[in-house]
């Protein structure tokens, strides 16, 4: 890993064959850690609450969301240091581990084995997150959206292709003397490996490490001092900055700085929230209207058409963002999520309105989660730009879980409309962030 630091630059024309690879490699990787995701929390809540009754079980389902954005912290700590590719591996390998630990834990009967092994899981999500931000360390400004939404867009082929094989991996598990539904997590630790292997092998050169060579190839020309800082010194200056501003403290201090940047936390944090506040109580309200024998068929439409939403539109969402800027999208995304609040918050009962709210509502996610992380990713400096990637990620996450948490609270307390409008008031904040003026001065782009 150290040698990646000392290896020529590549001339600005090398970078081009590069990022395909790395687009082409990412794209591949992301279906693969899907399928691993997807397929183990496509079982995870029955299998919880076999293991350990069904009032946790929807505390297990958050453990590894959780996990995920806890995990974010290590993961980007390696990145900073070695860069993407062994960052990746690790994030990918603890989703294995904790898939394992899963399985020890179905066969044991361990509750506190079951919580550990889903914390450790949420590695698999960390990397398919983390991925996208790959996407853009070498990309051209002018097509960040676009190939950052290509990334999204490729986790979309595993989450659609994995439920279909949850009950083949029961089958073929069941022989191995494994109890029932734990054989999806096998899967899901057999793709996680996969992923790290493919990762660790060919994503040579590392994408963020030579995006760091040549900010620092480019900085003294830019300052017009090219003959005094030898090429030595700066080719491995990158690395010893990245390592004195690893922290989450230093990422912080970074985003104060910067209006653009804190522009997109906010954009993908808050976007998450209104998401999984609205999304995670849709099934309740369809089971006030829909009886026991119909209930699971018409969340299976709802969700699957607010998970279009999501992620099946995203190459469009990256083609808009960079043809209309970040910012348009960001507050673009905003008013589709509160569409889905008013539209979702007023339908009653009647199904088909509730299921175009849910899909304007995966749309808006799309637009601010889009948007935001490539407004974030460029608008840092690349030698801390995967600790205040990571720092996003940990924000979403936790943001993410408390929603959760609370919409159940509201639910039971106010009713859905209430909770949804609740949900729209949450965005109100990132309006005022986006339409606030940047300052003349503020280093909002690259340094």
């Amino acid at each position: 890993m150290a040698t990646d630091l000392t290896v020529p630059a590549p001339t600005r024309p090398d970078v081009a064959p590069i990022q395909r690879r790395t687009l082409r490699l990412l794209f591949t990787t992301q279906i693969i850690g899907g399928i691993g995701v997807t397929i183990g929390i496509s079982v995870g809540a029955l299998l919880a609450a076999r293991v350990a009754g069904t009032a946790v079980a929807g505390l297990a389902q958050s453990a590894a969301v959780v996990g995920g954005a806890l995990l974010a912290v290590p993961v980007t700590r390696i990145m900073n240091g070695h860069g993407r590719r062994p960052g990746l591996a690790v994030a990918y390998l603890s989703g294995a581990v904790g898939a394992v630990l899963v399985v020890l834990a179905t066969v044991s009967r361990s509750v506190p084995l079951l919580f550990l092994g889903m914390l450790l899981f949420g590695g698999g999500t960390a990397a398919n997150l983390q991925a996208r931000y790959a996407a853009v360390d070498l990309a051209e400004p002018a097509r960040r959206g676009r190939q950052l939404s290509l990334i999204v867009w490729a986790t979309t082929i595993g989450a659609v292709a994995a439920p279909n094989f949850a009950a083949l991996a029961d089958r073929t598990t069941s022989g191995w003397g494994l109890p029932p539904l734990a054989g999806p997590f096998a899967f899901s630790a057999a793709a996680f490996v996969l992923a790290a292997v493919v990762l660790l092998v060919l994503l040579r050169p590392d994408p963020l490490l030579t995006a760091r060579r040549l900010a620092a190839a480019d900085a003294p020309v830019a300052a017009g001092v090219a003959d005094v800082t030898p090429p030595a010194e700066a080719v491995a200056a990158p690395a010893r900055t990245a390592r004195r501003g690893a922290g989450m403290r230093a990422a912080w201090q970074v985003v104060r700085g910067r209006p653009a940047a804190r522009l997109g936390i906010a954009a993908v944090a808050v976007g998450h929230v209104v998401m999984v506040a609205v999304m995670s109580m849709t099934p309740v309200r369809l089971g006030e209207s829909h009886g026991d024998a119909d209930v699971l068929r018409v969340v299976g439409i709802v969700l699957s058409l607010h998970i279009a939403g999501m992620y099946a539109l995203s190459p469009l969402v990256g083609w808009l963002t960079d043809r209309l800027g970040r910012r348009a999208v960001v507050l673009g995304g905003v008013g589709m999520l509160l569409a889905a609040c008013a539209v979702a918050g007023t339908a009653g009962h009647h199904t088909p309105r509730l299921s175009v709210g849910l899909a304007l509502l995966g749309l808006g996610w799309s637009g601010t989660m889009v948007a935001g992380s490539t407004l974030l990713s460029e608008s840092v400096p690349a030698a801390v730009r995967p600790s205040v990637q990571g720092l996003s990620d940990l924000t979403m996450g936790l943001a993410g879980a408390g929603a959760a948490a609370l919409s159940g609270f509201v639910m039971r307390a106010a009713g859905y409309p209430v909770l949804t409008l609740l949900a729209a008031i949450a965005v109100v904040p990132l309006v005022a962030l986006a339409l606030r003026p940047v300052p003349v001065g503020a280093p909002d782009e690259e340094d």
